[in-house]
């Protein structure tokens, strides 16, 4: 249907409609688009092919010492 159409006509797929894009107020420019296909795909090809991968491994550390007490309230002499 979409190959039918002319101009700025095609499928909105968050509604599930065919119409003018921009009168919809979809504006996805093709070479964005394109472009992020490209590098998403690149990526994932890079992954398939790689022999090997690095990754940090988690180290198992004690948790940390609690703060020392702070001394009490001071400087409130004569109050007893």
């Amino acid at each position: 249907k979409v190959k039918q159409g002319s101009g700025n006509f095609g499928y909105n797929a968050a509604t599930g409609e065919y119409g003018d894009m921009i009168e919809m107020g979809i504006l996805d420019p093709a070479k964005v688009t394109r472009s992020a296909l490209q590098a998403a795909s690149s990526i994932a090809s890079l992954m398939i092919t790689t022999e090997a991968m690095i990754a940090d491994v988690a180290e198992d550390k004690p948790a940390g010492g609690g703060m020392p007490d702070m001394g009490g309230m001071g400087g409130m002499g004569g109050m007893m």
